[in-house]
This record gives C-alpha cells, structure tokens and sequence, in this order.
C-alpha cells in the first residue's frame, strides 16, 4: 500500500529533497511577503511605492527567469538551487537589518524573487526524475506543496502582526524567514541528487534566448499569449488585495482573518490538485487551462462585490479554483520543450510573459488610483480576452503530440 502510494505519488529521494525545499524556504517567504504591502506603508510608503514592489517583483521575475533556467542547464540542479537559496537569504537580511521602505524594495530584489529564479531548474529536476506518464502528477504534487506555506505562512504572519504590530511583527517574520532557508539549504544539500552529469555528450545551454524562441514550437507560443493576457487580470489587482480586505471594504477584516482568507484559498487548490493531474495526465489538457484561465478571470468581479468577511471567504474559494489546471499548463511547457534544453525554454516562456505582465503590475497603482472598482474591471477585461483567445484559437495539446519533447521545430 505504501510503496503503491510512493509510486501513484511519484515520489523520488531528490523529489523529497526538493517538496522539502519548497515547504521552509515557502514557509518562511510568505509569513511575511503577503504583508509587505502593509509593511511598505507602515514605514512611510504608498500606493505608488505599493505599485512599485510589484511591478518589480513581475519584472525581476522575468529578468531572472532565463538566466535561473540557464544556470540550472550549467550548473546542474543542485548547485544553483543553493545559490538562489543564498540570494534569498541576502535579501531577507537587508529587510531585518533596515526597516526603511527603501531597504524594503532592495531586499525585495533577492527575495521576492527565489520562485521565479528556481523555477524552471525545479521543473527540470521534475522532468529528469520521473518518467513521461508522471509529469503532471510531479508538477501538481510540487504546486501542491508550495500551497501548504501559503496557506500557513500567512496564518502564522497575521498572528504575529496581532501580537507584535505591523513592523515588528513583519521584521520577526522575516529572521523566522531567515532560519527556514537556512535549513532548507541543508536539506536539499542533503536529498538532492547532483544531475550536471546528465546532459548529452557536447551539449551545452544556449546562452542566447533568441535562438531558443526560434525554435520554440508554435503551440507553445500560442499558449503564450493566452497567459500573457490572464496574468495581466491577476497582476492588476493582486498587490492591492490585501489593502482592499483590511483597509477599504465597508467591514475590513484583521490581519489574522486575512490569514484564514489566505488559508481558505490555499487549502481550496490543495483539494483540486491530485486529482485534476490523474485526469490531465489521461486525456486532453486543453479543457483544464481554458478552465483555469475562467476562475482568472471572474475572481477581480467578485472581490469587488464582497465588502465584508464571508462573502470574502467565498471570493477566496475562487482565488483558489484559479490553480485548476495550473501544473497542466507548466507540464505543457515542458512537454512542447526540446529534452536538452526544458530549463533554458521554462525560462525563456517566463521572461517573456513576465516582462509583458510587469507593465499591468505598475499600471495597477495608477488605475487604482481612479478607483479600485475601475482596477478590478479592467483586470476581468484582459482575463475575458485571454480565455477566449486561448478557447477559440488554443490546440488541443493534449492530443497528437508525443509527450517526450521530440516536437518539430517551427521554422525560421
């Protein structure tokens, strides 16, 4: 029974090292970074300064995305997991050492930052370890994984902003932030195995990422410009979330009920995850990601219509019915990418849509600024636009295509 689970689960002694990873550095991460918007305004900050911290998180995202991919290629998996690691630590220490706005931002550039820059080395340590039939499920397993701090980790944040107020207790946050990573540098030291051994004889990562678009298949692509639009919906709103439950609806709930909102939206996709990857990983993806981009695009309407603690509970569900087909989509990513090169390509994708997707972040400041409602409006306007276009003009990825990589290149 147990080994059957290990197997259905597809679990490997790397596998374990890097959920393990996931969990701490997470944990630490989000106990303190869903509250920098407040943070950022308890230290003299303001919408502006709000708009900034995530634009350069989006931005930064997408500049780290090609070269973590990269590195992960040269370095092997292993290695540049604990040098992303250090770069996380770096900047959580800034935040603790300095408790301006300023130092805040700067920080910020090292940490905010870590999911991004690891990412595409993380998917590749999926594809190498488990065979073809079980991508999916290590994609999910992993996103399920990462929800567990996300839940918690504000939960644990909102309490000690209760207890210690709103800059002692994110700064407190952010040395527990410290340890964690600390840890977790050890513990993938530990599990992780080294794959700088794994690459074909005479390969090497393309440094140059206009060669890898080249060769980037059409359907990924297409794909593309569908999450290109619906994270333009996510992004708009996503830095002002926090600032509309606790300080602009009609009955503002608690740092300690955002928490628990938090909680409700991690622990929704938590329940969806394992058994949307046993499906997707039998049929047709296609239907997953058009449905995944819908709750994308209904959760900004929604949130603009709860002004008090439960029907904020019920917009949270849908925050977390977002993650439907979110590893069907990274799964499809890595499919439609060349074998030897799925890290520099998951980069590649990512610092193409997060550049684009960094303008909606700042742009998000200014239309809240009109109004939050003409924010959140124009956030489901662009989710709407991405979900048709994938809906009416997306293949069906799942069907015809050899899941091992061996796609034909797109010409020119």
């Amino acid at each position: 029974m147990r080994r059957s689970l290990v197997e259905f689960l597809g679990l490997r002694r790397s596998m374990l090292g890097l959920l393990g990873m996931v969990v701490l550095v997470g944990m630490g991460e989000k106990m303190a970074e869903r509250f920098l918007p407040i943070y950022l305004i308890a230290l003299g900050g303001g919408p502006l300064v709000v708009g900034l911290l995530n634009g350069l998180d989006n931005l930064l995202s997408a500049l780290y995305s090609f070269p973590g991919g990269y590195l992960a290629e040269r370095l092997g998996t292993k290695r540049a997991l604990m040098v992303f690691n250090i770069m996380a630590m770096a900047g959580f220490v800034i935040v603790i050492a300095i408790p301006t706005w300023q130092a805040v931002i700067i920080g910020s550039v090292l940490f905010l930052s870590w999911t991004a820059i690891s990412l595409p080395g993380t998917m590749k340590l999926v594809s190498t370890v488990l065979p073809k039939e079980k991508r999916t499920m290590g994609v999910s397993l992993h996103s399920l994984v990462r929800r567990i701090p996300m839940a918690l980790g504000p939960l644990v944040g909102g309490a000690l902003i209760a207890a210690r107020g709103e800059r002692d207790g994110v700064r407190l946050a952010f040395v527990a932030a410290l340890v964690l990573a600390g840890v977790a540098a050890w513990l993938q030291h530990v599990l992780i195995e080294d794959d700088r051994g794994t690459h074909r004889a005479g390969a090497s990562p393309s440094k140059n990422p206009l060669s890898l678009w080249r060769g980037m298949h059409p359907s990924l692509k297409n794909l593309l410009v569908a999450d290109i639009l619906v994270r333009f919906c996510e992004q708009i709103p996503y830095a002002f979330v926090v600032i509309w439950c606790m300080k602009t609806v009609a009955r503002p709930v608690s740092a300690f009920q955002f928490g628990i909102l938090t909680a409700v939206e991690m622990t929704t996709a938590l329940l969806i995850y394992i058994p949307i990857a046993y499906l997707a990983d039998r049929g047709n993806k296609k239907p997953y990601v058009v449905t995944t981009f819908g709750f994308f695009t209904i959760f900004p309407m929604v949130l603009m219509m709860s002004r008090s603690f439960w029907p904020l509970v019920f917009a949270f569900i849908l925050r977390g019915l977002k993650e439907f087909g979110e590893p069907t989509r990274k799964a499809l990513i890595m499919d439609l990418a060349p074998d030897d090169a799925k890290a520099a390509t998951f980069g590649l994708y990512y610092l193409v849509r997060d550049v684009v997707v960094s303008l909606a972040a700042f742009g998000g400041s200014l239309l809240w600024l009109i109004s939050p409602q003409v924010n959140f409006i124009a956030a489901s306007a662009f989710g709407l636009l991405g979900t048709v276009w994938f809906g009416l003009r997306g293949r069906d990825l799942g069907a015809g295509y050899p899941l091992n990589g061996s796609l034909p290149r797109a010409s020119g």
